[in-house]
C-alpha cells in the first residue's frame, strides 16, 4: 500500500464527514436547479450516511437558485439582488434537498450561518451545539451562508471556506470540495501537458502552480479552494478536492482528485475564523518592539508599541497589525473604538489609568484574541 492509498484511508473511513458542492454542480448556467446532479449526489451521500457515517453537506447554489424564478440571465452584482435571489433560491434548494433525501428515509435540516457566527463565542458555541444535535439525532444538516442578511463586511465571500470552518468546528474526520474540475492541476487543465497534482503535503508543493478565478454562476474558484484545504489541514482535517461527477470515489478513499494531507496543530475556532473569515476593518502600526513582542513572545498589544492609526472601526471588530514597513503580522480584535485610540498612543496603561480612569489600563488587544498572520522580517 502506498503511503498516499494510505492517507486517502482517512476519507473512506470516516466517521463523521463534511462535503461541499459548489453552485455550478448543482444548476444550470440558466440558474435552475438540475434535478439529475441533485439526486446524482444525495444517492452518493445517502449511501455513505446508510454506513453509519454522518455527514453535513455545506451546498452552494441559493442565489444560483433563484436567478431562473427571479427571471435574471445572469449572477446579480449588487448586494441586495443577491440577497434578494438568495431569499428566494434558498426555499427552491432546500425544498429539492428535501425530497431528493426523503428517496432514502432521511431527513434535512438547513442551517444558515454568517461569518459572525464563527467569531462571537456565544454564536458559534451554539452553532455547535446545533450542529451536533443534528447529527446524533440522524439528520443531514444542509448547511450555507446567510446570504439573505450577510453584508460584504462579514461575509465568507465562498462556501469553501465555510466548509473548512464547519469541518473544524464539528470536528469532522475529513472534508471532501466537490467542484466542476476533477483536481487540482500545476497550471490550466485545458492547456495540454498540465499535470494534476494527487497529494499536496504542504505550501512547497504548490510553488508554481497557477490557480484559476470562479465561474459565471459560482464565486468560489481554485483559489478558494486551495485556501479552504489550506484551513482544514491547519486544524488537522484531510481534504481531498474533485469534481461532483468523482464524488462516491472521492468520499470512498480512492485515488482521485487532490488530497491535501492534514497538520498537526488544532487552533480554536475563533482564532481560525479571525485568521481565514475576516478582513481587518483598519490597521494599527506598530514599532519594532511591539512586532517583536506581539509575534515572537505572543504577548498583548499595549497602546506605548503602536505609532499610527488608520480606518473607522469599533471596539470588538477585528483590525490588522502592521509592521514597521508596513506589512501585516497579524490579526486581532480591538478593544477601542479607532476614535479613541490616538490619544494612547505612546503611554502606558499605568499613565492612562491615572488620567483617564481605571477601564484605560488594559491592553488595546489582549493575546487571546490576537492571531498571527506571518513571521516577522
Amino acid at each position: 500500500m502506498t503511503p498516499a492509498t494510505s492517507a486517502r484511508d482517512r476519507i473512506g473511513t470516516a466517521s463523521r464527514l463534511v462535503v461541499k458542492v459548489g453552485s455550478s454542480s448543482l444548476t444550470t448556467p440558466q440558474g435552475m436547479i438540475d434535478v439529475d446532479r441533485v439526486d446524482a449526489l444525495v444517492d452518493v451521500l445517502a449511501a455513505r450516511r446508510k454506513t453509519g457515517t454522518q455527514i453535513v453537506l455545506v451546498s452552494s447554489g441559493a442565489i444560483a437558485a433563484g436567478l431562473g424564478p427571479l427571471g435574471l440571465s445572469a449572477r446579480p452584482r449588487d448586494l441586495a439582488t443577491q440577497q434578494a435571489a438568495a431569499s428566494v433560491g434558498q426555499g427552491v434548494l432546500v425544498a429539492r434537498y428535501t425530497s431528493s433525501f426523503a428517496r432514502y428515509g432521511l431527513r434535512v435540516g438547513q442551517v444558515l450561518l454568517t461569518a459572525d457566527d464563527m467569531m462571537r463565542r456565544a454564536h458559534h458555541v451554539n452553532a455547535q451545539r446545533t450542529l451536533n444535535r443534528l447529527l446524533e439525532l440522524g439528520i443531514v444538516p444542509v448547511v450555507n451562508e446567510n446570504d439573505t442578511v450577510a453584508t460584504d463586511e462579514i461575509r465568507f465571500g465562498d462556501n469553501d471556506r465555510l466548509a473548512a470552518l464547519v469541518a473544524h468546528l464539528i470536528r469532522a474526520d475529513a472534508l471532501v470540495l466537490l467542484s466542476d474540475v476533477d483536481a487540482l492541476y500545476d497550471g490550466d487543465p485545458r492547456r495540454p501537458g498540465a499535470r494534476r497534482l494527487g497529494d499536496v503535503r504542504g505550501p512547497e508543493d504548490l510553488v508554481g502552480v497557477e490557480l484559476g478565478k470562479g465561474g459565471a454562476v459560482g464565486t468560489g474558484g481554485m483559489v478558494t479552494k486551495v485556501q479552504a484545504a489550506r484551513i482544514a489541514t491547519g486544524a488537522g482535517v484531510p481534504v481531498v478536492l474533485t469534481a461532483a461527477a468523482h464524488a462516491a470515489q472521492a468520499i470512498a478513499g480512492a485515488d482521485v482528485g487532490t488530497y491535501f494531507h492534514p497538520g498537526g496543530r488544532h487552533p480554536g475556532t475563533r482564532l481560525l475564523w479571525l485568521a481565514h473569515a475576516t478582513t481587518g476593518r483598519g490597521r494599527l502600526h506598530l514599532d519594532g518592539g511591539a512586532v517583536e513582542a506581539v509575534v515572537a513572545r505572543r504577548k498583548s498589544l499595549l497602546p506605548a508599541g503602536v505609532t499610527a492609526v488608520e480606518g473607522d472601526f469599533a471596539a470588538g471588530d477585528p483590525v490588522d497589525l502592521c509592521g514597521p514597513h508596513g506589512h501585516v503580522v497579524a490579526r486581532g480584535l480591538v478593544n477601542f473604538d479607532a476614535a479613541e485610540i490616538p490619544g494612547l498612543l505612546g503611554r502606558s496603561t499605568r499613565e492612562l489609568a491615572s488620567s483617564l480612569g481605571p477601564e484605560y489600563e488594559r491592553e488595546l488587544i489582549h493575546r487571546d484574541d490576537i492571531v498571527i498572520l506571518e513571521p516577522t522580517h
